[in-house]
């Protein structure tokens, strides 16, 4: 597919049609499966870096 310039002073838009029911319920149905998708994954969680993890052997040594 090759790229169409437009000529000058002359602006090509495009009409799209109207969604007929039958694709607004499949659309409707896609995007609420999508959405039941990404809630059942575990938000991020921020691991803390800057605590010192000591071990038993180390406190029960000093």
């Amino acid at each position: 597919m090759g790229l169409i310039r437009e000529p000058k002073n002359i602006d090509f838009t495009v009409q799209s049609e109207p969604w007929t029911e039958e694709e607004l319920r499949d659309f409707r149905k896609l995007m609420a499966e999508l959405k039941a998708k990404n809630a059942i994954k575990k938000p991020y969680q921020k691991i803390e870096r800057n605590k010192k993890i000591t071990s038993k052997k180390k406190r029960e040594g000093a």
